[in-house]
């Protein structure tokens, strides 16, 4: 059981779902939205498009040097 307290600072209202991680240090309870905002927050200055086309060119090099 989540005590009173707890709840009531992160946003864990009656009815509200709730996400479930497992992680080194245990299990994690956050929000969706909690959790959305944490993953924005680390991808914030990543361009995956590029970093994907990177890749892409780098195995199609690879195929081509074959």
């Amino acid at each position: 059981m989540v005590p009173a307290e707890a709840r009531s600072h992160h946003g864990f209202e009656k009815g509200r779902s709730v996400i479930f991680m497992e992680s080194p240090w245990g299990l994690v309870i956050t929000t969706r939205e909690a959790l959305l905002a944490r993953v924005q927050s680390e991808l914030q200055d990543t361009n995956l498009v590029e970093e994907l086309l990177t890749e892409r060119r780098a195995e199609a090099a690879m195929e081509d040097a074959r």
